[in-house]
């Protein structure tokens, strides 16, 4: 009695059914029947006649070169890729046939997603019991969660961003406020970064806000802003750290010489008319100055009060200038 089953016989439909993989030949090669998955995945219109060994470059195991080879290896783990399809691997078995010839049934193994994504395969190209439809939707609904967890993270990532920026910024202006200033001085102080130290502040706005409202005053206030921002560096900090006061910290510029002409440009621009509704409004500026070069060792608070003693000497000596810190201010001041 034989210890195997005889080969059986299948319709080519009801092996599409079973197999939509397929393909079957003949003992001298040729194609007799392919299956409609199959069909799709292969760049010709048909290859109904052709020899298999045109159409399928077997890989592994190297020495099969005909049907008889094929058959010689029943049951063993085929690796073939379709000639002139770039990208497919496939894995497959072959069986004999009654009366001759090799079936092969096909798959793809690991690159069943590109295969899918490549060729728009859908369900209806597997079998009814093949799982990689299944593992298919798995995947998909897996890479749509990651997708969706990736946009939440740059969503949240976005707001911390935005909520830090608003933190550190004046609401009115734009420009930086005073902690972000304090975060500025403090870094630069630490790592023994040279620097300048500005404090600004308007003449005459107190009359704006009282004759012309607190509208003009607001417009007032951001122009002045924009003033700041254009006569200093990307890398500067500009600082709205009161009402109308402005702190202005230049890194890698401790020059007193650039530091007096920046000064000057702020306050020969700040006095140009500024127009709210169609009529002027006029501020000038008051500056003082200090440099962390004047410190052994620099300290934050003790640089914006000597700048601000600074300052209220410029005021004192008629406003619209700017002076230096020094044990005697009046020394410092600028022409």
């Amino acid at each position: 009695m034989p210890n195997f089953a005889p080969p059986l016989s299948f319709r080519p439909a009801v092996l599409a059914r079973l197999m939509p993989m397929f393909v079957a030949m003949d003992d001298a090669g040729k194609i007799t029947a392919i299956g409609p998955t199959l069909a799709q995945l292969l760049p010709q219109p048909t290859v109904l006649g052709r020899n298999f060994f045109d159409v399928m470059q077997l890989r592994r195991p190297a020495e099969i070169a005909s049907v008889a080879d094929l058959a010689r290896h029943m049951g063993d783990r085929l690796h073939l890729t379709p000639i002139g399809v770039d990208g497919i691997a496939l894995r497959g078995l072959a069986v004999p046939l009654q009366g001759g010839g090799v079936v092969i049934n096909l798959s793809f193994g690991i690159g069943v997603i590109d295969a899918v994504r490549q060729h728009a395969l859908t369900d209806a190209d597997f079998a009814p019991t093949d799982l990689a439809v299944e593992m298919l939707y798995l995947v998909e609904a897996k890479s749509a969660v990651m997708a969706e967890l990736r946009n939440l993270n740059l969503r949240l990532q976005g707001a911390k961003l935005a909520a830090e920026e608003q933190a550190l910024s004046d609401t009115l202006t734009g420009l930086r406020n005073r902690r972000a200033l304090d975060a500025s001085l403090g870094g630069m102080i630490a790592q023994g970064t040279g620097f300048g130290l500005m404090h600004i502040d308007l003449d005459f706005f107190k009359q704006v806000n009282d004759t012309r409202g607190h509208a003009a005053g607001d417009h007032v206030l951001r122009a002045v802003a924009q003033v700041l921002l254009r006569e200093t560096r990307i890398t500067d900090t500009v600082a709205r750290v009161g009402g109308d006061e402005f702190v202005v910290v230049l890194p890698g510029l401790p020059d007193v010489a650039q530091l007096a002409q920046i000064a000057r440009r702020i306050i020969e621009k700040v006095t140009q008319p500024i127009d709210f509704d169609g009529s002027p409004c006029r501020i000038s500026a008051s500056i003082g100055l200090t440099v962390s070069t004047y410190y052994d060792r620099p300290d934050a608070d003790r640089m914006l009060s000597d700048a601000d003693h600074a300052l209220y000497a410029s005021k004192h000596a008629g406003r619209g200038q700017a002076q230096f810190f020094t044990p005697n201010v009046q020394d410092r001041r600028l022409a």
